[in-house]
């Protein structure tokens, strides 16, 4: 028989409801962590954002919480990105990340496998990891030791590899809210007080990914984890899945008792976190973002901003601008730019969103809302 065909609106009302976007839970924020496979940590309140707009009654407290206490950390995981992730998933799926790790320093470095401008690769990371361990260090800070213990060698492609190789976690104050800080960084093992897991079983991540984002294809599967090698996983998995098709006939895969809504369920009115994974985690997009909008969400710096959905799809942007140099107090100012006028039933769920944000994004202080005139 031929697989049933998922629209684009029936793919969206899945991801959403996996994504918590449908309608706001209360569960524990390492819960949510762990069922989303993390949350994407680029910028430092991004995933405070993110269980925002996904938690009932969330607040900043409960992830400061489980950041100080080191059971949830800011680490490199899928895509070589930065994520809050709980420890348990940093030590379990980190190395996963390795090969996409190692591909970035083969194209930014003379990385041979052994040997980094000119020293053995090994020395180098066994000597990373001692002098992190030892005390948590700027990228900076490191590359100056380095400079010491190997004078002339070229210290900048000795740090860049030695960090993208050795599993490092982000310590607080970085990314605590309303504080901030350099990125400071300590080795996995020296932070958490055990190692990664050394060959993490990929077929477990890719069943964790649908659960939170499917169904997807295998470019998505691949998108997503940043891994080559995910066919043949998906094969091994096929007979534990539920295959489904797109209407442009490509194999659809997914867990058999996964949340699929249908098309016409409501999807209201979402303030995404900027980076958010759901517009990040698939190849095809369009799931989530219309083709005429995907240029709006480009920039020369990779920067992901804050959008809004309507409908379950983006139809604008937002950001909370702040005085040059203030991380959280102050006066700030909350700039939502809708990409067309909207239906007065979504206009009003978008006001009510924008200042349950500007409230819970003064924390204090003083917001000013803009709601600027569709474009």
């Amino acid at each position: 028989m031929s697989p049933e065909v998922l629209a684009p609106k029936a793919l969206n009302r899945a991801l959403l409801a996996r994504q918590l976007l449908l309608r706001r839970v209360r569960r524990p924020v390492a819960d949510v962590l762990t069922h989303l496979v993390g949350m994407q940590a680029q910028a430092p309140d991004a995933p405070y954002y993110g269980l925002w707009s996904r938690l009932d009654g969330f607040r900043p407290a409960e992830l400061v919480e489980l950041l100080t206490s080191r059971r949830a950390v800011r680490a490199t995981m899928m895509r070589g990105t930065l994520h809050a992730v709980t420890s348990a998933d940093c030590l379990a799926l980190r190395m996963l990340a390795q090969p996409t790790q190692e591909r970035a320093v083969r194209t930014n470095t003379d990385y041979d496998g052994h040997r980094i401008a000119g020293r053995q690769l090994g020395e180098v990371l066994a000597v990373t990891a001692e002098l992190l361990a030892e005390a948590p260090r700027t990228a900076a800070e490191l590359r100056a030791l380095l400079a010491t213990r190997w004078p002339g060698a070229d210290v900048d492609r000795l740090g860049f590899a030695a960090l993208a190789l050795t599993p490092t976690v982000q310590v607080p104050p970085r990314g605590i809210w309303a504080v901030g800080g350099l990125p400071r960084l300590s080795t996995v093992p020296a932070w958490l007080g055990e190692p990664v897991c050394p060959e993490p079983d990929p077929a477990a991540l890719v069943l964790r990914y649908l659960a939170a984002f499917g169904p997807a294809t295998v470019s998505d599967v691949a998108t997503w984890s940043g891994r080559t090698a995910v066919r043949p996983v998906l094969d091994e998995l096929r007979p534990r899945l539920r295959v489904f098709a797109d209407e442009r006939g490509r194999e659809l895969f997914d867990l058999p008792d996964a949340p699929r809504p249908p098309a016409a369920t409501a999807a209201p009115v979402r303030l995404l976190a900027p980076y958010d994974n759901v517009l990040l985690a698939h190849a095809d997009r369009s799931r989530v973002v219309p083709e005429q909008y995907r240029v709006r969400l480009k920039s020369k710096n990779a920067v992901v901003p804050g959008t809004v959905l309507v409908d379950g799809f983006v139809r604008g942007l937002w950001a909370v601008e702040r005085p040059h140099g203030q991380h959280l107090g102050g006066s700030a100012v909350l700039t939502v730019r809708p990409f067309r006028a909207l239906a007065p039933r979504h206009g009003a769920q978008l006001r009510a969103e924008v200042e349950r944000l500007a409230e819970f994004a003064a924390q204090g202080s003083p917001v000013r809302v803009v709601l600027a005139d569709p474009e």
